[in-house]
C-alpha cells in the first residue's frame, strides 16, 4: 500500500459520511468505521489505542492529558489503522517523530491528515493570499489542528511550488511537497543536516523558539538544484523539544526549466554540438600505433 492507495481511501471514506460538522465533531468518522471514543489518562508520550472486540466493534482510547488538536488527530489515526487494517506499532517512538516510525503508522497519518482536513473543505476555505504564518494559523484554528498538520497540508495542496520540512535534533526528518515540486523532483534528502545557509538552520542555532520569514536560495535546500534562484522560507524553531519546521515557496515561474529521462534521471544540458566552423578536426597530425 502506497501513500497514493492510501489518499484515495481516505477520500472515499469521506466521501461515504456527512461531513458539514466536521471542524468540530468527529462523530460521523467514529459511527462510520463502527467504533467508539474514551478519554483517559495515559502516560506521557502515548496518544492513543484501539481495542476491537469480538464482534468487531472498537474502542478508541484517547490521551485526555494531550491538547485537544492532538486528540482529534489520534482519533482519526486510530480510524485509519481500523479502515486500512493495518496493525499498531507505537512502541518507544512519539507519535509526532518521524524518525524510524513504521511505516504503518506514516500511512495512518496520510490517511488522519486527510479526514481532519477534507481536500474539498480545504480548498473552499483556503485564503488566496500569499503564504504566511497568518494563513496557517487560520487554517489551523478552522480544522482545530495543529501549526504542524496545518502546515503540512497547506504544502501538499498548494497549487504553486511549496513543500513544508519537519526537523528533529538538527536533522530532516520528513517533506511534504505540492504536485508541481514533486514533478519538478525538487528533493530534500531525509537525516540530513539542517542545511547551512537555512533560516531555519540560524533560529536553531540561536536555541530560541521563534518564528521568521526570509528568502534564501533554492540550492540550500533542493538537492542537486540549479544555483541562482530564491525561494521564502518561513521557519519555526520548538527549542524545548529541538524541532523546526519550515515552509517554503516560490513562484510557478521561478522553477528551473530540468529535463527527465525515462527513467526519471535529470538530463544535462551540455550545450548541444559545437559550431561548426569550417576547419576538419582531422588529419590531427598525430601518428597512429
Amino acid at each position: 500500500m502506497d501513500e497514493a492507495e492510501v489518499q484515495q481511501r481516505a477520500r472515499a471514506f469521506v466521501a461515504s459520511v456527512d461531513i458539514k460538522d466536521i471542524q468540530t465533531d468527529l462523530s460521523a468518522y467514529v459511527q462510520a468505521a463502527n467504533a467508539k471514543v474514551a478519554k483517559e489518562e495515559l502516560g506521557e508520550g502515548e496518544s492513543g489505542f484501539t481495542i476491537t472486540t469480538p464482534k468487531g466493534k472498537h474502542r478508541i482510547t484517547v490521551n485526555s492529558l494531550e491538547p485537544e488538536e492532538r486528540q482529534r488527530f489520534t482519533v482519526c489515526h486510530e480510524i485509519a489503522h481500523i479502515v486500512l487494517g493495518l496493525p499498531s506499532s507505537h512502541v518507544e517512538v512519539p507519535s509526532w517523530s518521524y524518525a524510524k516510525r513504521d511505516p504503518n503508522e506514516v500511512m495512518c497519518d496520510t490517511f488522519a491528515a486527510e479526514l481532519l482536513m477534507p481536500y474539498q473543505l480545504w480548498r473552499a476555505k483556503v485564503p488566496d493570499d500569499e503564504p504566511s504564518a497568518e494563513v496557517i494559523e487560520y487554517m489551523s484554528a478552522e480544522f482545530r489542528t495543529s501549526f504542524v498538520a496545518a502546515a503540512s497540508r497547506y504544502a501538499t495542496l498548494a497549487a504553486f511550488p511549496c513543500a513544508f520540512v519537519t526537523m528533529e535534533r538538527g536533522h530532516v526528518r520528513y517533506t511534504a511537497r505540492s504536485t508541481s515540486l514533486r514533478n519538478a523532483r525538487a528533493w530534500v534528502p531525509p537525516r540530513c543536516p539542517i542545511p547551512p545557509g537555512s533560516l531555519s538552520h540560524r533560529l536553531r542555532s540561536a536555541e530560541l523558539s521563534a518564528m521568521e520569514t526570509e528568502v534564501v536560495a533554492q540550492d540550500v535546500w533542493f538537492e542537486n538544484w540549479e544555483k541562482g534562484l530564491d525561494l521564502t522560507e518561513l521557519a519555526r524553531h520548538y527549542a524545548r523539544t529541538d524541532t523546526t519546521v519550515a515552509l517554503l515557496w516560490l513562484d510557478e515561474e521561478e522553477l528551473p526549466a530540468v529535463e527527465f529521462g525515462r527513467f526519471g534521471v535529470r538530463v544535462e544540458d551540455d550545450g548541444g554540438l559545437p559550431e561548426l566552423t569550417g576547419d576538419l578536426p582531422w588529419p590531427s597530425g598525430k601518428r597512429r600505433r
